[in-house]
């Protein structure tokens, strides 16, 4: 399946109610399991982004229903990209000139 990288900012909503911040997460993981995305990795981090997430998901129309659901949620905005491993970019790469 596919990569994705989520970059995640609180809104005013979300650094409102940070305590609940790793309860939300369980959250979107149990409903990103109901749509057939895994969610690989979470992490808090300092910065630009409040939050990286890393997830496989069938398709980018998936994903995208899914970062939609999740911003209709009023707690973050997102950033998602598509992201290739080594073997994919290979793949990619072989057919320039």
């Amino acid at each position: 399946m596919p990569t994705y990288i989520g970059l995640l900012k609180f809104t005013d909503q979300g650094i409102r109610k940070v305590k609940e911040t790793t309860k939300r997460a369980k959250d979107l993981q149990d409903l990103a399991a109901k749509m057939n995305v895994k969610v690989r990795e979470i992490h808090w981090t300092m910065g630009r982004y409040d939050v990286v997430v890393v997830a496989e998901a069938p398709d980018d129309e998936t994903i995208s229903r899914l970062t939609l659901g999740l911003g209709m949620l009023g707690n973050v905005t997102s950033e998602t990209f598509r992201a290739f491993s080594a073997q994919e970019m290979n793949q990619i790469v072989k057919g320039l000139p």
